[in-house]
């Protein structure tokens, strides 16, 4: 089978190499998408922290099962399905409190192990969720949609809530959308107006601002003066998560969806004044996984016009380089195979 390498930054390699033998407790699955996210961008780049070298990169990833143990009761051959790709250790303090999306020996798929631009991959049976019912494309985007499903679950948005989303990328997108699904009053912010004109369409939020025109009191005047009750950083932008810290209201809530390979500063007295809750919000759990599935099926999420640039498997070295180009206008890629 053939597999694509990321063999150091900015190089990628054609490789053909052995389909995996599986074990008793993994099925061996014919991947048909993989989306590609900022983590992917990053790897490449060679400024993703977690990130060594040589690596099968891809996580965002569905196709179907072409292998699995008969005794399996859910999972056949032939099933369509989508894969979670955090696999946790089971056992540590994350772990057994239920926080598998931040095991202490996390190991992501295309970060950590080599992931899913590979004709077949080996993934443990209980990491596969069965997704009859959506198409192929669907089921690749409920992996990076989950992102914004679990932020937005792990800091409890309220319908009350007045949420600010910093970054129109797919997984502030995706915050987005499922903040509004919340029934809160969402405002996107982000430096580019033809992002915010998409997020507004999309995810239907009800303000954007733009984040080069004053936003501070631009926020100041949509919430009079209150600001946001909370406040989402999904830019990876050391820059913008610095000054995220000035937007959220007195006893506000700022979750950092987004990450980034530096250390982070704050001024300690505006901190404590306003009594702030800081968030990390990391990959995501199988509820989230379940609850966008639920909303792909009932039409909640229309991924027509998410998915903007797609492109071959044998295509996607010279695509890939492409798409960091911002004139390309990508919001969310996808590989066929």
């Amino acid at each position: 089978m053939k597999r694509i390498v990321c063999t150091e930054p900015h190089q990628f390699k054609v490789v053909e190499t052995e389909i995996p033998v599986r074990t008793e407790k993994e099925a061996l699955v014919k991947v048909k998408r993989v989306g590609i996210c900022g983590t992917d961008l990053h790897a490449y780049q060679g400024n993703q922290p977690f990130f060594t070298y040589p690596r099968v990169l891809g996580h965002e990833l569905s196709g179907y099962i072409a292998e699995a143990p008969e005794s399996h009761s859910n999972l056949h051959k032939g099933n369509q399905v989508s894969i979670i790709p955090y696999i946790e250790c089971g056992h540590c303090i994350a772990c057994r409190k239920g926080k598998t999306n931040c095991c202490t020996d996390m190991r992501v798929m295309g970060v950590h192990i080599d992931g899913g631009m590979s004709e077949v991959i080996a993934v443990p049976l209980d990491h596969l969720l069965d997704t009859s019912g959506l198409s192929l494309d669907e089921a690749a985007m409920v992996e990076p949609l989950s992102i914004g499903a679990h932020a937005v679950s792990r800091a409890h948005v309220q319908k009350e809530d007045v949420v600010l989303v910093i970054g129109a990328g797919p997984i502030g997108l995706g915050v987005m959308a499922f903040a509004k699904e919340s029934g809160a009053t969402v405002i996107g912010m982000d430096i580019s107006d033809e992002r915010l004109d998409f997020a507004k369409k999309w995810a239907n939020i009800d303000y954007t601002i733009n984040g080069a025109n004053s936003p501070l009191e631009t926020l100041q005047t949509l919430t009079k003066e209150d600001l946001p009750t909370i406040v989402f950083d999904a830019t990876g932008n050391v820059n913008s998560m610095e000054e995220a810290f000035h937007y959220p209201a007195h006893g506000g809530k700022l979750v950092y969806v987004g990450l980034v390979k530096s250390h982070l500063t704050f001024f300690n007295p505006e901190f404590h004044k306003k009594e702030l809750t800081l968030l990390g919000s990391r990959n995501a759990t199988k509820e989230d996984f379940y609850k966008v599935i639920e909303m792909l099926k009932s039409k909640k999420i229309d991924l027509e016009l998410y998915i903007t640039h797609r492109t071959s498997f044998e295509e996607m070295p010279k695509a890939f380089q492409q798409w960091l180009n911002p004139k390309e206008r990508v919001i969310k890629a996808v590989i066929e195979i």
